[in-house]
């Protein structure tokens, strides 16, 4: 039985020429009001005439039989299950394959995009929003049953390209150009850049590259591929640290040829004109500025190659929708050529989820104080931390003296140190300011990935006690199993909210709050000492709650070890 389905069938009974489709149940704010709540009656009194207690007390009298409605306050209605009801709905989930998540998005396309770092650089601790949060709504979408192409939009194209071939032929080695790495490409572009900076002919020939890459030459696109190969594959070990998967990786590059046929579609189309020999979209009356398409050197800019982007997305994949993850920064970007792409007909609904910065214990992140640091160093050093944490219990749980790590302690520290750093990002709202702290990342107790891998770890040590657990009813009969048996049938719906909001935090405040319940009923029910009936039931409710905590942090991209 759907709640929200019962009421609104109430509401309609009672109101038959009425749309109803507002009307929501939610979770009580409070036990001692019953489980479950509606206060839409309240927004009805003035279209109907009536007190909103008489309305609620009208709907009530249409309500399916097996649920206890009172009436409270203003017009509240106040609902309470049955134990048979809360048999029924959890057992619908545990057999569910996708625990009760529906699968809403069959037969449609998205395509998102996110990460984006840009070629022959090394990808730092500024990259770890947008990949870490696009690849989780990715998977949250996923998990809704959605066809996901999910693109790397590289920056691998454009003036950077001139300097960094000119470094690549003066500023390396031999030895350097044979053995060619990120961190080689982003010492000659170092070195070129500042000569540039210092010196016109250098600055010059770095321009005189450029365009023969544009061009087509031979020795330069040659070059060119094979900068942007090896900044694949470092980009690749990193997202393989991270789990991290993309469908297409299409840079701006791939758009290169197009975008004359944009800015020349905004012109016949009157929404591009000339301004001081650069051709713009006039967006004053929409409080958005001006937004340039065609510099006036008759270069293009990110506002030209996103709409020449999302005009071929649309074309090949026509997606229900696009949806961008980027640093907040750009907002205004986004909003001016949305709203461009709007007025050339692109039906697509286009999605910006903008995020905050990130700073690293107090300081902010920055490339001029010296603190920018190298993603790959900061999972190295999680992995070290997780190391230390996962040795030194070794030794509180009896083992002697200073053990060597296994194989099984380092993937253990990985999984444990990789998620610290995940969680920490996706536990909050995207476009909060972040202060990266490791105690806190790291933590054993509150709200941290550590904290939830263990509760899962747990779990999975008591059923493994239990041994086979018996198929039957949940039977929930004390205050802290209904707690946790009602938290656990709102799982499916934190991942529809979390979608809908664009917020992995809305899954990841969930599933810290199940652990918690989850904790709280271990503590107050005993288990395995129980007789085998009560014993039974409640290692139902386990198993369920360890499918449920597995599957939401899998959905956020965590690992979920059986054994810390």
């Amino acid at each position: 039985m759907n709640l929200t389905d019962t009421i609104k069938s109430a509401f309609g009974k009672t109101f038959p020429e009425a749309d109803f489709s507002f009307v929501k149940v939610v979770p009580a704010t409070d036990p001692k009001f019953g489980d479950y709540q509606c206060n839409d009656a309240l927004k009805l009194a003035k279209r109907f005439g009536k007190n909103p207690r008489e309305i609620a007390a009208m709907v009530a009298a249409n309500i399916d039989s097996s649920l206890k409605v009172e009436i409270a306050g203003p017009g509240f209605l106040n609902l309470t299950v049955s134990p048979e009801w809360l048999d029924e709905e959890l057992a619908k989930i545990s057999s569910n394959a996708a625990l009760g998540i529906p699968q809403s998005g069959k037969g449609k396309k998205i395509v998102i995009d996110y990460s984006s770092p840009n070629a022959a650089k090394q990808m730092h601790i500024g990259h770890i929003r947008s990949t870490v949060i696009g690849n989780a709504i990715d998977r949250i979408f996923r998990a809704l049953g959605y066809d996901v192409i999910a693109d790397n939009h590289l920056g691998d194209w454009g003036t950077q390209f001139g300097i960094l071939i000119k470094g690549y032929r003066e500023c390396l080695s031999q030895e350097e150009r044979d053995n060619l790495s990120v961190p080689n490409l982003e010492k000659c572009y170092v070195l070129s850049a500042a000569k540039a900076k210092e010196d016109e002919a250098w600055k010059d020939d770095c321009r005189k590259e450029l365009v023969k890459l544009q061009q087509g030459d031979e020795a330069n696109l040659a070059l060119w591929k094979k900068f942007i190969e090896i900044s694949i594959n470092e980009f690749n070990r990193m997202y393989d640290k991270l789990g991290v998967k993309f469908d297409t990786y299409r840079g701006e590059s791939y758009y290169n040829d197009t975008m004359p046929g944009i800015v020349e579609k905004l012109i016949e189309m009157g929404l591009a004109v000339e301004s001081e020999g650069a051709m713009i979209v006039n967006l004053e009356e929409e409080k958005l500025g001006v937004a340039i398409v065609r510099k006036s050197d008759g270069g293009y800019n990110y506002t030209t190659s996103d709409l020449a982007c999302v005009k071929m997305r649309v074309e090949e994949y026509d997606p229900e929708r696009i949806i961008y993850v980027t640093d907040a920064r750009q907002q205004l970007h986004f909003k001016q050529w949305f709203n461009i792409a709007a007025k050339m007909g692109i039906n697509a609904k286009l999605v910006h989820v903008p995020f905050g910065l990130m700073s690293f214990q107090g300081k902010a992140i920055s490339t001029r104080e010296g603190n920018l640091i190298k993603l790959d160093e900061l999972l190295s050093e999680a992995q070290r931390r997780s190391l230390a944490i996962v040795m030194s219990r070794r030794t509180t749980n009896g083992d002697s003296g200073a053990p060597e790590p296994s194989p099984e302690d380092l993937a253990l520290s990985r999984s444990l140190g990789y998620g610290a750093v995940k969680y920490t990002d996706l536990s909050h709202d995207p476009i909060t300011d972040i202060d990266f702290s490791w105690d806190k990342a790291l933590a054993l107790e509150g709200n941290s990935g550590p904290y939830l891998q263990y509760a899962y770890a747990r779990v999975c040590s008591l059923l493994e006690k239990a041994g086979e657990v018996p198929e039957g009813d949940f039977a929930v009969t004390t205050p802290s199993e209904k707690r946790l048996a009602l938290q656990l049938l709102e799982f499916p719906g934190a991942v529809v909210r979390a979608a809908e909001a664009y917020k992995p935090s809305v899954l990841a405040d969930y599933l810290f709050q199940t652990a918690q319940l989850y904790s709280s009923f271990y503590q107050n029910s005993p288990i395995l000492k129980s007789e085998d009936d009560v014993k039974n039931a409640r290692l139902r409710l386990c198993k369920l709650f360890g499918e449920i905590l597995a599957k939401g942090l899998n959905i956020l991209g965590i690992e979920t070890p059986r054994h810390i």
